[in-house]
């Protein structure tokens, strides 16, 4: 089973979140930065993009045997997905067209989650500002293991597992740890998504279906650009609960590699977050950081110290502790 993880318990503060009395003290030294709020005009171009070629992609992969399915998934399609789930993550926080055109943004995310094959735009847009707000919560916070799941797999072998199985943790967990009741948006996404589905498998086929979902899951576990999932807030260096990476996966997922940057300003998309680090150099730079995506899956997966349990949490207000 490999070695036993070195933690028994989360790391437990008592303190806010950091991401906020930054943004204060930045702009009061920066407030040039407050320019770069807004919008992109040109997202909404490129995540249309990324739609077509997938669905452009399903004509070809049909006629495919099932292993080269799967591997076209892997390195292809679930690479597309992956990205597009960034772009809802871009459009959860009305960045496609603004706040001022909410309905714009929540059509783009019903456009953008078609090919990933399960509906969770608005879900995700509805757990995810949570996150931001209250991150670190030991219930509205649902980025954050459970103890059921830091206890089962805390050995060698069982965190590989436990990555190679995040996809159903993200959809499952929050159900669990912080169930809110369907909206008419979530309704109105899941109908869209599955008259979607209904269409491809009538008038493509199974496989092109196979090809999305396989392509989604697998993008969400033992996979390079899944690393951001652990890299953004698994704890690597002691008292740091918030990290980014630099490096070339930002291409392909809309930066979402500059995590430190995006908690500090969640107005600014993706696009324009390399000048906020440019400009607020001094702030940044100081933090750790990852250099690799896939060296932070192997580090999780091999070092003791880091696992399920290597989480910043604090008590939800109200609770005794």
């Amino acid at each position: 089973m490999g070695q036993k993880v070195s933690r028994t318990d989360f790391e437990w503060v008592y303190t806010e979140e950091p991401h906020a009395s930054r943004r204060k003290i930045i702009l009061e030294k920066y407030p040039q930065i407050k320019k770069l709020f807004g919008h992109d005009p040109n997202f909404k171009w490129i995540a249309g993009a990324m739609v077509l070629t997938q669905i452009l992609a399903l004509f070809i992969v049909k006629d495919l045997s099932w292993p080269w399915l799967l591997v076209l998934a892997y390195c292809f399609g679930g690479i597309l997905n992956h990205s597009l789930m960034l772009a809802v993550h871009e459009i959860s926080h009305n960045l496609a067209f603004g706040h001022s055109r909410p309905m714009h943004n929540r059509i783009l995310g019903f456009i953008c989650n078609l090919p990933i094959g399960l509906p969770m735009s608005i879900s995700f847009k509805k757990y995810h500002l949570e996150h931001h707000r209250y991150q670190g919560d030991e219930v509205i916070d649902t980025d954050i293991p459970t103890l059921l799941e830091a206890r089962l797999f805390d050995t060698t072998f069982g965190k590989f597992m436990w990555v190679c199985l995040q996809p159903f943790f993200y959809i499952f967990r929050p159900l669990v740890i912080n169930p809110k009741p369907p909206t008419r948006l979530e309704i109105i996404n899941t109908i869209i998504q599955l008259t979607f589905n209904a269409a491809v498998v009538y008038f493509i086929g199974w496989k092109a279906m196979a090809y999305l979902i396989f392509g989604s899951i697998l993008a969400m576990g033992l996979h390079p650009v899944a690393g951001h999932f652990i890299s953004e807030h698994y704890m690597f260096a002691k008292g740091f609960e918030t990290y980014s990476y630099y490096g070339p996966l930002n291409w392909i997922t809309f930066n979402v590699g500059y995590h430190n940057e995006h908690h500090d300003f969640p107005a600014v998309p993706g696009s324009r977050l390399p000048e906020v680090k440019r400009i607020a150099k001094e702030f940044y730079e100081t933090m750790p950081q990852h250099t690799s995506w896939t060296r932070v899956l192997y580090d999780f997966v091999m070092d003791p110290s880091v696992g399920p349990y290597a989480r910043v949490k604090r008590r939800q207000r109200g609770l005794a502790s």
